[in-house]
């Protein structure tokens, strides 16, 4: 039997308590935005760093920052010619509200069928625990790696990172890899497997528009001083033609139209307006004209309001007139666009926009993040596709994310270090909303995988791996 072999085996012989592992560690209530589980932050971290230990690593660290600790542990066995991987993960999860949607309690995790019920279990549990489970079979079975593993777990994914950039360069002497493998992401669907590789870039802007000093009686003041509402729903209004482009002078400055290869790619996928629609229960699809769905998704900028309030909004009627109005924004960015370029830009288009009587002030977040897009011929692209198809018998398709991970930049600006998504979560799980579910099939596949991917990158000579 190979060295493989034996990890294989030893993964099926340990199914069960594979399970077990991720029921216990999903019962952890690791809600990093909610202040009362910060007890229960330190404790999940605590239990993936005593779940190291047992896999026998000796390096097995807490590391703290401002806001919620990561876990980081190494194995630096294999030697400094072997390849060496930083292996990603968060540990931290979304609030399960609302409760009462939920069929069986967020933190009490239920296996029915094929399917455990929980929160946090596919976002991002199950895929982070599962690599540790791998490591444990391979040091269980042949006592070594045929590869240097870094693993940086964070607790504040679920809180836009905020802390994560500041911890990975004052550690980024220690972090030195040849390029991330992400247990965090998702696959395109349970019987297509897809390979994520790129991610669209985050903007974000929050509004305050202000009339009067105070709120007043609209039948006294109402059409005599401007309503900051009034001015609010303007504005918005405006960013938008009919074609469903934005009308920020200088929005689209550099962002490429997609080339033919991108165009046929998402042809090719498994995928209708129809079934979109009944998955997402909107009446019809919207947005630039010219371009597909997923063309929108993954391949054009994009802004967005997220909010809008002011005023009264309580039951029954108060006949105010509001002295401030306030928006949320975000655009999703592409190649070619800078975040702090977006929001500049957004800011002086509103500004000149802004009618006479009204003030604004705009708030930008520190949150923003590149577009990102891994490289055609990325030697971790080229294992992954090749596990995949060996694990599912037909080639993986490449999708991308219309969503915004900024730790992505982070590695790429800090590090140097390119990001491979590897997570075996798929994108119908329920992530973020009540009754969240991880197919257990993933967990096991997700094992053999990494499983394999350790052992196919391993083989290969350094000079192979990095290009001259």
């Amino acid at each position: 039997m190979s060295g493989l072999s034996e990890v294989l085996a030893r993964l099926d012989q340990c199914a069960a308590t594979s399970l077990s592992e991720l029921i216990e560690f999903a019962s952890i209530p690791s809600v990093s935005a909610q202040p009362a589980h910060q007890a229960d932050m330190e404790r999940a971290a605590g239990w993936l760093m005593e779940r190291f230990k047992r896999a026998g690593l000796q390096t097995v660290e807490r590391w703290p920052t401002a806001g919620h600790a990561a876990v980081y542990a190494e194995y630096l066995g294999a030697g400094e010619d072997a390849p060496t991987l930083l292996v990603y993960g968060h540990y931290d999860v979304q609030p399960p509200d609302p409760l009462e949607k939920w069929h069986t309690p967020p933190f009490t995790p239920t296996v029915r069928g094929e399917r455990i019920y929980g929160r946090g279990v596919s976002d991002d549990k199950g895929p982070l625990l599962l690599t540790v489970q791998v490591l444990d079979a391979y040091l269980s079975t042949l006592g070594r790696l045929p590869l240097n593993l870094k693993f940086l777990f964070e607790g504040e994914e679920e809180m836009g990172s905020a802390h994560l950039n500041e911890l990975v360069a004052q550690n980024a002497g220690r972090l030195g890899a040849d390029f991330v493998l992400s247990a965090d992401g998702g696959m395109w669907s349970a019987s297509v497997p897809s390979l994520t590789v790129s991610a669209r870039g985050l903007a974000a802007l929050e509004l305050t528009l202000r009339g009067a000093s105070k709120d007043l009686h609209s039948g006294r003041h109402g059409g005599s001083v401007h309503n900051p509402l009034h001015a609010l729903a303007s504005l918005i209004a405006g960013l938008h033609n009919e074609s469903g482009r934005v009308t920020v002078p200088g929005f689209y400055d550099g962002v490429a139209d997609l080339t033919p290869q991108q165009r046929e790619g998402i042809r090719q996928l498994p995928f209708s307006d129809e079934a979109y629609l009944n998955q997402t229960g909107a009446p019809a699809v919207y947005g630039e004209v010219g371009y597909s769905t997923l063309e929108r998704q993954w391949h054009r900028p994009t802004l967005e309001v997220n909010g809008l309030w002011g005023g009264y909004t309580g039951e029954g009627s108060k006949t105010v007139l509001p002295a401030e109005a306030h928006a949320k924004i975000t655009c999703r960015l592409v190649p070619g666009q800078e975040p702090e370029r977006i929001a500049q830009l957004l800011r002086t288009h509103l500004e000149r926009r802004l009618p006479p009587g009204i003030t604004l002030q705009i708030h930008s977040s520190d949150h923003g993040a590149r577009a990102y897009r891994l490289p055609d011929d990325h030697p971790g692209a080229a294992v992954a596709r090749e596990v995949l198809a060996e694990l599912y018998g037909k080639p993986p398709l490449d999708v991308g994310m219309g969503g915004s991970i900024p730790v992505l930049e982070t590695f790429q600006s800090v590090l140097g270090l390119d990001t491979v998504f590897f997570s075996f979560a798929v994108g119908d799980e329920d992530i973020h909303a009540p009754n969240e579910f991880f197919r257990v099939p993933r967990l096991y596949e997700g094992q053999k995988a990494w499983a394999q991917f350790w052992w196919k990158l391993g083989q290969q000579k350094l000079a192979e791996r990095r290009p001259s």
